[in-house]
């Protein structure tokens, strides 16, 4: 019975070798890195072999700490300095002058902050793509899949040249551009609400219009402004004509990350997988200072209050207002913050660096979550049934929150026009009124409600490439098709020449019968 135990672990050892593969990961930095950090640790703790290409001015990502993932660090030509500075440029622009300015003065800032990133990101892709050394020993390895964030270009490019399958993990592209134009996922514009648009799946012939407009304002900027700059550069690389969404639009298999507690429901194709929420996970108890603090809250509760890791400061008019709207709730507020101290903070709400968070909205004194909208933070309150207070920032984060308000578990700020009151207001609002706790709880139910666990099912995904070589099977032929092909222009084209060739020759018939009855006429009255 011993020997057949050691057999039995051997063999069982044996075999989990003979499946493991090596990943390839070019990441995109920010809080993009905490979601497929845990992906990429699930993959290794599995067996894998994974090596992340990092770039040496990364402001987030820390190649330092202890970590089963290997870490290929490359030299860029900017710093990190450089790339933190573009970073805030770009909050300010959103959050503060947005608010002051025209939409035209607003979008050739942006348009000249995004110029700035795109140089950084170009500069990334040479660091890789360019560094024949590098390329050199990256294409012994023999990867067996690539793991990439269309959002920040160049590990399809990657992939490409080394001729390894590759995957795509991320949130949203700007106005679904991406995903429809690249990945061909279909997208109605009558009831499908283009990403930023902050509509609804239920719209009005007014709001179809502005949907339609949306999109088509979007895919421009995205041809003309994202496309048109790289398109030139992925030919240069592989040697051939060809463009980025062209390169996209190769992804075996494209990892969502939101899912139907989230979205609006709409078409889907077999290779784009929702896995919103994949980093959620039950809450474990809190630090014993914090626990203090939330156990002195007594039947009030508490409210958890964060607006993020990437906006570390606030002006003061903001943040004193803040503080002292907090100050009239008779819940404790534990307020992740990292600026100055308000004048106006009061006894009932605690500041801290940083929080547990989903520890504290999986505590049962939790009664409300103040947040600005990015996609971890309103997952959380998802997965522990927790209604909210949106106050957005940037990006995506107002469409997030319209998504939450149209799903009845939260109620939506204006972070530069809000008045203290408003917020004593909305706070006091998902609080006392049942509905929005019942939603929240509906919404949580629904998100537990899975044959598999969202990071089970990303991870069963990546494999799937790796044991197929990819997932040619579930790509749609669209792909092959050319645009006015995909759309059917030349059969709607054919069909019309058809109808007028009819028209005409009817026409032509009828004024033949016209004219022939005309003469018949005339000789029967001459007669």
């Amino acid at each position: 019975m011993h020997w057949f135990k050691v057999f039995f672990l051997l063999q069982v050892t044996f075999l989990s070798t003979v499946f493991c593969g090596k990943v390839l990961v070019f990441p995109a930095d920010g809080s993009h890195w905490l979601n497929l950090k845990l992906i990429l640790n699930k993959i290794s703790y599995k067996g894998h072999d994974v090596t992340v290409l990092l770039y040496s001015a990364a402001f987030l990502i820390d190649h330092t700490e202890p970590s089963p993932l290997k870490f290929e660090v490359f030299p860029v030509a900017f710093t990190k300095e450089r790339n933190l500075e573009i970073l805030e440029n770009y909050f300010k622009v959103w959050i503060y002058d947005a608010p002051s300015i025209s939409f035209w003065e607003f979008y050739f800032r942006m348009k000249s902050l995004m110029a700035d990133i795109q140089q950084l990101e170009k500069h990334i892709c040479d660091g890789v793509l360019k560094n024949k050394e590098l390329m050199e020993r990256l294409r012994r390895e023999k990867y067996d899949v690539l793991i990439s964030d269309p959002l920040s270009p160049g590990g399809e490019l990657v992939a490409e040249a080394l001729g390894i399958p590759f995957v795509y993990t991320f949130r949203f592209s700007m106005g679904n551009s991406m995903e429809r134009l690249c990945g061909h996922l279909p997208s109605p514009f009558s009831y499908v609400p283009g990403i930023m648009s902050e509509l609804s799946d239920r719209m009005t012939f007014v709001e179809r219009l502005k949907n339609t407009l949306h999109y088509l304002f979007q895919d421009i900027i995205f041809f003309i402004e994202y496309g048109g700059y790289w398109d030139k550069y992925f030919s240069e690389i592989l040697g051939r004509p060809t463009s980025l969404c062209e390169t996209m639009g190769k992804a075996e298999i494209w990892l969502i990350r939101t899912y139907w507690d989230f979205e609006y429901p709409r078409p889907i194709l077999p290779n784009f997988e929702f896995v919103g929420g994949l980093h959620c996970k039950p809450a474990k108890p809190l630090p014993e200072e914090m626990e203090k603090v939330v156990q002195s809250s007594g039947d009030h509760g508490i409210v958890v209050f964060s607006l993020g890791s990437m906006v570390k400061n606030l002006s003061d008019e903001r943040s004193n207002l803040i503080a002292a709207a907090l100050s009239q709730l008779p819940q404790k507020v534990i307020w992740r913050y990292s600026g100055k101290k308000p004048d106006t903070l009061s006894a009932n709400t605690i500041i801290y660096d940083w929080i547990p968070q989903n520890d504290l909205l999986g505590h049962p004194k939790t009664k409300a979550f103040i947040t600005h909208g990015g996609t971890n933070g309103i997952y959380e309150a998802i997965y522990h049934g927790v209604p909210m207070v949106g106050i957005p920032l940037f990006a995506d984060q107002p469409d997030n929150i319209v998504h939450m308000k149209n799903k009845g578990m939260a109620v939506m700020l204006d972070f530069n026009k809000m008045e203290a009151q408003e917020l004593v207001d909305a706070v006091n609002t998902v609080i006392n009124n049942p509905s929005y706790k019942e939603n929240a709880m509906r919404l949580s139910h629904i998100h537990h409600d899975q044959p598999i666990k969202p990071l089970d099912r990303a991870v069963f995904w990546i494999e799937y490439v790796m044991r197929h070589k990819g997932a040619k099977h579930l790509r749609p032929a669209s792909h092959e098709l050319t645009w006015y092909q995909y759309h059917c222009l030349d059969v709607i084209a054919f069909l019309l020449a058809c109808l007028l060739i009819v028209l005409y020759v009817t026409t032509k018939l009828l004024s033949f019968c016209l004219r022939k009855c005309c003469k018949t006429r005339r000789k029967q009255k001459t007669q």
